[in-house]
């Protein structure tokens, strides 16, 4: 996107939370890949989705350093929970503090390893589910969780653009090939309804729907 183009839409929207802004200026500071932090924009999106749906329970699968989390916690019910997934236990502390200083962590429930042996132990149904771990295994995580999303839920997944390679369909990049395979699977998915917006890398909507 054109950057004042940007520029404009942002200050065109609701100002960063300065919690948020501080989070997202420290993970740039200290991580690899600081870019994996929602950021500004997607961030409200995913706050404004998550108040619209007003959730029970969300599933969060890689958190990060966090940002994403606070964004969608702030759409919960009263006595609602979010539970997050990440497999780098590096992080925790830090997004733990960040939970805190947001004033979240009660809504938050974090949780280490890998996400696909995780989520068959889960008991909960979730209203809503955001997707962004490894790639590779969008599909798989796809399989685990359909059956855990309450009928009219939703699931959110992203970089499903993949910086503009999922047109390149003899791509031999593994983690592209897993957008392109998790895009194929849900395009050809009759039991949902779905919607890319060309926000950042790609955000897919995806609505199970009722029977």
């Amino acid at each position: 996107m054109n950057k004042k183009l940007e520029q404009y839409i942002e200050e065109y929207s609701s100002p960063e939370d300065p919690v948020l802004e501080d989070l997202y200026r420290q993970t740039h500071i200290r991580f690899i890949n600081p870019n994996m932090a929602s950021g500004h924009l997607q961030g409200k999106l995913l706050e404004f989705i998550s108040r619209m749906v007003s959730p029970q329970n969300i599933l969060e699968i890689g958190t990060f350093t966090g940002y994403s989390a606070i964004c969608l916690a702030k759409g919960l019910k009263p006595g609602g929970k979010l539970i997050t997934i990440e497999l780098n236990d590096e992080l925790n502390s830090f997004s733990q503090s960040y939970f805190e200083r947001a004033g979240a962590e009660s809504k938050i429930i974090q949780m280490t390893g890998n996400a696909l042996e995780i989520i068959p132990g889960l008991v909960y149904m979730f209203d809503l589910v955001f997707i962004d771990g490894d790639k590779r295994e969008y599909c798989e995580y796809f399989r685990q969780i359909i059956g855990k999303v309450k009928p009219g839920g939703f699931i959110l997944a992203d970089n499903v653009l993949w910086g503009g390679q999922v047109l390149e369909k003899e791509t031999t990049d593994p983690q592209a090939k897993g957008i392109i395979n998790f895009n194929e699977m849900i395009r050809n998915e009759t039991t949902l309804d779905e919607v890319i917006i060309p926000l950042r890398d790609g955000l897919m909507l995806i609505r199970k729907k009722e029977k």
